[in-house]
């Protein structure tokens, strides 16, 4: 059959001349799927084993081939529709014998050749070249039926229920009790310094509270409460205490005496004015906690409410914010203010400016008080206290100076210069109407 084919083909031109050549050609192509069938069917058992495993084989190194053939195709945009999904799934799936594709290539009025199309084409060879390999037919495909079965039921009207017409559900609301606790602005805050120093001390020979230099052990708290409601009102409270205990082997009378007594409030009620300036109303009251002698002398030069000073002053703050925020604190000006002083031994009346035989003393005048902060450096501070009070006949100046170097955490050491100007008390000889303070202590500090 196959050498008939071939003799069909090749006839002389003579004779083929006359014939239509596409319909040799189909019918060749007929007779040869006759043969080969009629030839796989006959193959010996063995045999046939032995061709389907090469068959086999290469049917798989095509499939790889024309998969890479079709991604090049697909990527440059040529594949076009003949390289659909639909046909392209058939190379993939159980080999499968479709009468479509013999169909159409033995169609006289098909102008199509059948390298136009690559799958019908690859199919094609593999029915001629591993008729063996074909297990599969159409018809079997089609009594399967498909994956998805189109429904043919026709949906009856009456079947259907309609729906009332409804308000539309609201989102899901949980009712769950809320518990609001309301809080009231806290305007107040407080803070403080707690220290305990070792000190080297000295003071002259005519310090008002008596006392001589030292060296001598110190302990002071400052605690400070300050109101202010962030629109006009402060209200600001500080509370100074230090107490400083000293022995000295000169002095025979006295084995513990007092280096340092000092117990001052400082209070002040402000209303604001413009940005930096308060109208302001300040109280200051100071005295000490012990008695105050000199060595080798039992005579009392100072005591608890001998005297206590109180200044009641009204005018205006400027608070102070310079240098960066390094340098803060206030400055009040009182061009109106009331002294009170009071002494409770008498016979210590004179000393303190007060009429012999008095125990008040009253005057106004006028005050300037200047409380300063300053943070020189990350370890070095400067505080400075500034009070000067006059009634136009007599003057009394005081101006505290605190320098504080801060070792560690905990440990700091202080500088401390105090002079005091008071021309209301007795007169010295060798310093006149001033008076020194000074010492330089080590110790603990803490602060909140």
């Amino acid at each position: 059959m196959l050498l008939f084919t071939l003799f069909l083909v090749n006839l002389h031109p003579e004779i083929t001349k006359h014939l239509n050549m596409k319909i040799i050609r189909l019918f060749a192509l007929a007779i040869s799927l006759l043969s080969l069938s009629v030839s796989a069917q006959t193959m010996p058992e063995a045999e046939e084993d032995t061709r389907d495993s090469i068959l086999i084989e290469r049917y798989a190194d095509s499939l790889r081939v024309y998969a890479q053939r079709i991604d090049s195709l697909q990527a440059i945009g040529k594949a076009g529709n003949k390289l659909s999904i639909y046909n392209n799934y058939k190379l993939f799936a159980m080999p499968t014998f479709y009468h479509s594709i013999s169909s159409d290539l033995l169609t006289i009025d098909n102008d199509d050749s059948m390298e136009d199309n690559s799958v019908n084409t690859t199919l094609l060879r593999m029915y001629l070249d591993k008729p063996g390999l074909v297990t599969g037919t159409e018809k079997k495909l089609k009594d399967a039926g498909t994956i998805r079965e189109e429904t043919k039921t026709t949906i009856k009207r009456e079947d259907v229920e309609l729906a009332k017409n409804t308000e539309p559900i609201p989102d899901d609301v949980v009712d769950m009790p809320v518990h609001v606790i309301v809080k009231k602005p806290n305007f107040w805050k407080f803070s403080g310094d707690h220290n305990v120093q070792f000190i080297q001390n000295y003071v002259s020979d005519n310090w008002h509270k008596g006392g001589e230099s030292n060296y001598s052990m110190m302990a002071g708290v400052v605690l400070q409460a300050n109101y202010n409601n962030k629109q006009k009102v402060k209200f600001e409270n500080k509370l100074e205490m230090k107490l400083g205990l000293q022995t000295s082997k000169s002095d025979t009378v006295h084995t513990l005496k007092t280096s340092e007594d000092l117990f001052r409030y400082t209070g002040s009620l402000s209303l604001q004015a413009i940005k930096r300036w308060d109208y302001t109303m300040q109280l200051l009251a100071y005295s000490q906690f012990m008695r105050g002698y000199k060595s080798n002398k039992d005579f009392v030069y100072s005591d608890i409410f001998s005297p206590l000073t109180v200044n009641l002053s009204v005018g205006m703050k400027y608070n102070v914010e310079a240098l960066n925020k390094k340098l803060t604190g206030k400055i009040t000006l009182s061009p109106l203010a009331y002294n009170f002083r009071y002494v409770d031994r008498l016979a210590l009346s004179k000393n303190f400016g007060l009429d012999e035989g008095k125990h008040t003393k009253h005057d106004y005048g006028s005050s300037v008080t200047m409380d300063l902060a300053w943070q020189m450096s990350q370890n070095i501070k400067w505080k400075s206290r500034f009070y000067g009070y006059t009634t136009y006949e007599r003057v009394e100046m005081e101006w505290e100076n605190t320098f504080v170097f801060q070792l560690s955490k905990y440990i700091t050491s202080n500088l401390f210069i105090y002079p005091r100007f008071d021309d209301g008390a007795k007169r010295s000889e060798d310093n006149g109407y001033w008076q020194f303070k000074e010492y330089l202590s080590l110790g603990l500090a803490y602060s909140f």
